[in-house]
């Protein structure tokens, strides 16, 4: 896996994939969504402008990778912060729940869009916008990837790097680093 990103002119950038690499980003972007979860489709009838006040839940989500992708806005150190935290997350997590399942059903779009390689190398074209949401889908999949290593430290992910290949973690700490080196070419192609 070795594409990388490389800026387009006029804005946007672009990265030849193979049919493996297709494959792997767009299966996990399935799995983000399904650990996201399903928007909320409002009840039928109901007034548009209420459903932009429908409150979100009050409290973090029991997953440790949902938690670290819908954290907390205070530390919990008392009462008054939990309390807080909980009247932010109720309402702000819905939305931030429907940005991070838009950025992650624009990378399966754009993928499907692109299709099957073949046995060869489909380059994938985003504009500007697209980008954006590229660019939020990768760092939270990192993030879910890097909670189920447990990395908590630039020291964790020293050990990571050495890991036999009979280590059964091996193919995700191999997904974790190769989405880190999609990200940080994306990055420098928008700066």
């Amino acid at each position: 896996m070795s594409g990388h990103f490389e800026a387009l002119p006029g804005g946007g950038a672009a990265v030849p994939l193979d049919e493996v690499e297709i494959s792997i980003l767009r299966s996990l972007a399935v799995q983000l969504l399904e650990l996201i979860g399903p928007g909320d489709e409002p009840p039928v009838g109901e007034d548009p402008l209420a459903g932009l006040f429908r409150e979100g839940p009050s409290e973090p989500p029991s997953d440790p990778a949902l938690a670290r992708l819908f954290p907390n806005a205070y530390a919990d150190d008392d009462e008054e912060l939990r309390a807080a935290s909980a009247e932010f997350r109720r309402f702000t997590e819905t939305d931030l729940r429907d940005r991070k399942r838009g950025d992650v059903l624009a990378v399966v779009r754009s993928l499907d869009a692109l299709g099957a390689a073949g046995e060869g190398v489909a380059v994938l074209k985003l504009t500007a916008d697209d980008s954006r949401h590229w660019l939020g889908a990768l760092n939270d999949l990192r993030l879910t990837i890097g909670t189920r290593l447990e990395i908590a430290d630039d020291e964790e992910s020293d050990r990571l790097y050495r890991l036999p290949d009979s280590d059964p973690r091996k193919p995700m700490v191999m997904a974790y680093l190769w989405l880190g080196a999609l990200q940080e070419t994306l990055v420098e192609t928008l700066m």
